[in-house]
C-alpha cells in the first residue's frame, strides 16, 4: 500500500455517535501496552501521527484514521491497564462493544498479543469477544524483535495454545522496530478486506 494521505477523520468518546462511514474499515485491538500505536504509525508510515505515550491506556477514544479516502485504519482503546478506575473500565469496553457490534463497515478485527508473555486473562476475553460478535481476528504477534529467531515458533504456538485459537487463525509477528510484518498485513487488508 502506498500512503498518499492520512486523515484522522473521527475522534468518538464514550457518548459519541459512531460515524457512518462509506468505505471499508479494519480495526485494531490491544491490551494497553502491546504496541497499538507503533504498529498504526508503521502501517501509516508516519513516526508519531498515533500517539506513542510513555503511560499505558492513553488511547480513550476510538480514532478513525482514513487512508488514502479508501479505508479506515481503526484505532480501539487499550484495554487491561490497571491505573484506570474500573467505571472507566466499563465505559470502554461497552464503547468497543458497541463499535463491534454497530459497525456497518468493519471488515476485520487485528488483535495484538505481545509475542513474549503467554496471553492474559484480558487477552483471552478480547479474543473470545471478538469471534462471539461474528469476526475471526487476525492474532499480530508485537514485540518480535524482542526474542530470538529461534523462539519464534516456540511462541507462536504459545499464543495459539494459550488463546485457544479458532483453527486457521492468522497469526503475523510483527516488530515496530524492524518494520517485519508490515508488509503481510498490508497484503491481507488489500487482498481481503478492500
Amino acid at each position: 500500500m502506498v500512503i498518499r494521505s492520512i486523515n484522522l477523520e473521527t475522534v468518538c468518546g464514550i457518548t459519541s455517535t459512531l460515524p457512518e462511514n462509506e468505505k471499508p474499515e479494519v480495526a485494531f485491538a490491544g491490551k494497553s501496552n502491546v504496541g497499538k500505536s507503533s504498529l498504526i504509525n508503521a502501517l501509516m508510515n508516519r513516526k508519531s501521527y498515533a500517539r506513542i505515550s510513555a503511560t499505558p491506556g492513553k488511547t480513550q477514544t476510538i480514532n478513525f484514521y482514513n487512508i488514502n479516502d479508501e479505508l479506515y485504519l481503526v484505532d480501539l482503546p487499550g484495554y487491561g491497564y490497571a491505573r484506570v478506575s474500573e467505571k472507566e473500565k466499563a465505559q470502554w469496553g461497552r464503547m468497543i462493544e458497541r463499535y463491534l457490534h454497530d459497525s456497518k463497515q468493519l471488515k476485520a478485527v487485528f488483535l495484538l498479543i505481545d509475542i513474549r508473555h503467554e496471553p492474559s486473562a484480558n487477552d483471552k476475553m478480547m479474543y473470545q469477544w471478538i469471534v462471539e460478535q461474528g469476526y475471526q481476528p487476525v492474532i499480530i504477534a508485537t514485540k518480535h524483535d524482542k526474542i530470538k529467531r529461534s523462539q519464534v515458533q516456540k511462541h507462536v504456538k504459545m499464543l495459539k495454545e494459550g488463546l485457544a485459537l479458532v483453527p486457521g487463525t492468522k497469526i503475523i509477528p510483527f516488530s515496530s522496530v524492524t518494520k517485519q510484518g508490515r508488509d503481510e498485513i498490508w497484503e491481507l487488508i488489500e487482498t481481503e478486506y478492500m
